[in-house]
């Protein structure tokens, strides 16, 4: 039985994880700039990337779908099981919830997305700069609770690897050699 992820599954593993990364570093970066022409190419960059994940996030649910996960190591209990799907799961909800935020935050305000500068996406909801506040309230909260929720599964996964001595990270990992 092959414990590994599908090179696939690793790939857009690891490229999502570099992407959102940057975008909450970016996010934390440009929310604490004054307005300027700047903080406003940071804020496009930051909504482009934000529509790239929400669509990627479709895209690897599908490939996950279609390619299962391996089982998890062996000699795990059934609440570290169950654990680690409820992480799974939180990761995957806030890849698509915060997105949406953004999203529905930039139509109330006003602020069209425009995907990479060329295709102008639908606003979600009317202008109304109250809702708008709200909901970039809303955007800042999942996203520091996302920030959490990535900790955790960064310290469960070095817990395998360091104190369980497990396959749990290696799996996710590239082998150069057999």
């Amino acid at each position: 039985m092959n414990l590994e992820y599908t090179q696939t599954a690793k790939g857009m593993h690891w490229f999502m994880a570099v992407v959102i990364i940057g975008l909450l570093a970016l996010g934390i970066y440009m929310s604490n700039l004054p307005l300027s022409p700047t903080k406003l190419e940071l804020y496009a960059w930051h909504k482009w990337f934000g529509v790239t994940v929400f669509l990627l996030v479709w895209v690897r649910l599908a490939w996950r779908i279609m390619h299962p996960p391996p089982p998890p190591p062996e000699g795990l209990s059934t609440l570290l099981v169950r654990l680690a799907h409820i992480g799974h799961f939180a990761l995957y909800a806030f890849m698509i919830v915060i997105p949406l935020s953004g999203w529905l935050m930039s139509s109330a305000k006003g602020f069209q997305t425009v995907w990479f500068g060329v295709i102008p996406l639908p606003d979600l909801i009317d202008k109304n700069r109250e809702l708008g506040d709200a909901l970039q309230l809303l955007h800042k909260v999942l996203n520091v609770v996302f920030m959490l929720t990535i900790a955790g599964h960064t310290a469960a996964a070095l817990w395998h690897h360091v104190w369980r001595k497990d396959e749990t990270l290696r799996r996710m990992g590239w082998r150069f050699s057999k």
